[in-house]
């Protein structure tokens, strides 16, 4: 199993959706995908090995994988749906009592930094958001001081969820139980780029907004086509006051709404029945 399946706790997630161990789940023989993948589900790079299943949020990936010549997909919708299953109570205020912005940073990860104009953007979300903005970094920005001290300086609310993990290490499988009871409390989700946040904020109940630099990581791979690539092909979903009932049908799209399995069809295709 790759280490990339345990990432915000998704196995987790999984293994307790199938009625099992969501403290240490079973091996899922095959690559989870992890975030919302404008490609074949992961990054240009990746390796797999040979024979290997490749489980998908959603059909998309699927065909672009096939084009490429890849096989062994199976879609099964994000986990994040199967988590707001699980947890339908959770961090749920009436909804007249949704207030403020939780508002998201584009992210670089261990093996690149972000660059860009945030005092601009900060005037930006000032100018734009009616009420109080929460803004979260991911834990690659959370400890640049020289980061986020530029939104607390602002006097936003700055938060983290946790991190991700890495090699099975430092995983903080309640990084999406988090994320969902925060979203729940929010009237909107904004980021400076289409991204999974966005997407999960969305199915959450949030109105959407993606604006702002888009800003640049360090050594991003062109190969998916950058940021004039997303917005070539998701227009719909960039702007600071986004058609809320065309972002639900596209969120529904791309986290596979329409794929989510049963407990007993995830248990046959992870091979996590018991054997006699």
């Amino acid at each position: 199993m790759h280490h990339h399946n345990h990432y915000y706790g998704q196995t987790h997630i999984l293994a307790r959706h199938c009625g099992l161990d969501d403290e240490f789940p079973p091996r899922l023989r095959g690559y989870l995908q992890h975030g919302w993948n404008v490609g074949c589900g992961w990054n240009p790079v990746h390796e797999f090995f040979d024979g290997a299943w490749r489980y998908v949020w959603s059909d998309a990936p699927r065909r672009r994988g096939h084009s490429l010549g890849r096989r062994n997909y199976h879609v099964i919708g994000a986990p994040w749906l199967y988590l707001m299953d699980l947890e339908p109570e959770l961090g749920a205020v009436p909804e007249e009592k949704r207030e403020g912005t939780l508002w998201f940073l584009f992210h670089g990860w261990e093996g690149g930094k972000i660059q860009g104009d945030h005092a601009r953007l900060i005037d930006e979300i000032r100018e734009t958001e009616p009420g109080p903005v929460t803004f979260s970094l991911y834990y690659t920005e959370y400890d640049r001081p020289e980061v986020r001290g530029f939104y607390e300086r602002a006097g936003f609310e700055v938060i983290s969820f946790g991190r991700r993990g890495w090699n099975y290490e430092g995983t903080d499988r309640r990084f999406l139980y988090k994320q969902l009871a925060a979203f729940r409390r929010h009237k909107r989700v904004a980021a400076n780029r289409l991204s999974t946040a966005v997407f999960y904020g969305i199915a959450a109940g949030c109105e959407p907004a993606v604006y702002g630099d888009p800003m640049v990581m360090e050594g991003e791979n062109p190969l998916f086509g950058g940021v004039a690539r997303v917005a070539r092909l998701w227009p719909e979903m960039h702007g600071k006051n986004i058609d809320l009932a065309t972002a639900r049908d596209i969120a529904d799209q791309e986290l596979g709404r329409a794929w989510l399995a049963s407990p007993a069809e995830l248990r046959m295709l992870f091979d996590w029945n018991e054997r006699d």
